[in-house]
């Protein structure tokens, strides 16, 4: 924070391996994913972070993290001048020789950045959700009621429940009376019984209460040592959990209908979805906020060319793409090339994907440095698809890096 502020460390956790958005996640971290053409899911939280004043953040890696690595170092300079910075953590295996047994043992074995840095707070958020948010009014709402810990939660379906960690608020709607890893069948909201708070996964803790929570799990051997499933339930119980509703929360520059997002990209469709929400009219998530922006660095290119009569519409497109043929309700990453005759509907292409001549793809995601031969189609033919690619249980097709079209 910014001085005269409470001193608060930022914890980043960026070390899951994101099986459910597979090939995407094939030679990649879950957070390194790109998302909106010239981001990476990481930027996101990083951003509301430095956004909010919470300057000091280290990311703790794990799974096939170079190409996460490389980003952080690249993008994300803080000043030193003012002791400020954003730092990947590998796993240093520092309790001895095993790899992270779960979010929670991530932090404890890394409690030196605590010790070194003697934080008031500590803001434990997870990489890969998309969303803006404002973490200085939710370490204020902690501040004031004197919880060990504050975990942002948001309304959700509750025949959704399955996917999250349910929250049950207390009777004064703040504090935290139960909490569910996962439920199939959670009850419902005192005031909407069909909904849930689903945990956000973002957490911000009192640096003793986090300290002695994670020396408690650690002593537990049948804990699975999980921050949502380990850690929260152990706080709770203790009477030291607090809630902090996402609804409240707002930004500078916020729309009506961009307040209050947040979206879990874990799958494929998830992922696919929340491009779609990119790209209305007035769109669901609306990357152009310069109020609260989000940060990344994506090279220095040209601007996006048309030439051929190429076009695009309801689409984003990246620097250094050049359209020859058709593109609608589409999200290109820098480099695409669209050649003439070639047609590209409702599909996320990543960096340098070229679209040969007269090539139909149509639903994918296709990842770095897919070539499409021209006259190949994809998106076309249901059965043929199967067989070739993955497709997810709504049926959006996806290609793994550099992966080869017949």
């Amino acid at each position: 924070m910014r001085r005269g502020g409470p001193s608060v460390l930022g914890i980043v956790l960026a070390g899951g391996e994101g099986k459910r958005l597979m090939p995407l996640t094939a030679d990649r971290a879950k957070p390194a994913v790109t998302f909106g053409g010239t981001y990476r899911l990481v930027d996101f939280v990083l951003s509301n972070l430095v956004n909010g004043d919470i300057l000091r953040i280290c990311v703790l890696t794990q799974y096939k993290s170079h190409s996460l690595d490389r980003h952080i170092t690249t993008t994300w300079r803080m000043s030193s001048l003012l002791g400020n910075y954003v730092t990947p953590v590998p796993a240093q295996q520092r309790l001895g020789p095993r790899w992270y047994l779960g979010s929670a043992d991530a932090i404890l074995q890394s409690l030196n950045l605590i010790y070194d840095e003697r934080p008031e707070y500590v803001a434990v958020f997870g990489a890969d959700h998309v969303y803006r948010m404002d973490p200085r009014q939710m370490l204020a709402q902690h501040i004031d009621s004197g919880a060990g810990v504050t975990v942002a939660g948001i309304r959700v379906p509750r025949s959704e429940s399955a996917s999250f960690g349910v929250i049950t608020p207390g009777s004064d709607g703040q504090s935290v009376a139960g909490f569910l890893e996962k439920p199939a069948d959670p009850p419902g909201l005192a005031d909407d019984p069909e909904r849930v708070f689903a945990s956000m996964g973002n957490y911000v803790f009192t640096t003793k209460a986090l300290i002695e929570a994670l020396h408690r799990d650690a002593e537990d051997e049948n804990s699975v040592h999980d921050m949502g499933g380990s850690i929260l339930p152990q706080l709770t119980e203790r009477g030291e959990a607090a809630l902090y509703d996402f609804s409240t929360n707002h930004v500078p520059g916020e729309t009506s209908r961009d307040q209050g997002y947040w979206r879990d990209v874990g799958t494929l469709d998830a992922y696919y979805d929340a491009h779609m929400d990119l790209i209305a009219e007035r769109p669901a998530f609306n990357l152009y906020n310069r109020q609260w922006p989000v940060y990344t660095h994506s090279g220095q290119l040209s601007p996006a060319r048309f030439n051929a009569g190429g076009m695009a519409s309801e689409s984003i497109i990246s620097a250094g793409c050049l359209i020859r043929g058709q593109v609608t309700r589409s999200v290109l990453s820098p480099g695409v090339v669209v050649d003439p005759g070639a047609v590209v509907q409702g599909s996320v292409l990543h960096d340098n994907v070229h679209i040969g001549r007269g090539a139909v793809v149509r639903g994918a995601v296709l990842d770095k440095n897919v070539e499409v031969p021209p006259g190949a189609t994809i998106g076309v033919n249901p059965e043929r698809d199967t067989e070739l690619y993955t497709v997810s249980k709504n049926g959006v097709i996806a290609l793994g890096k550099g992966q080869l079209v017949p």
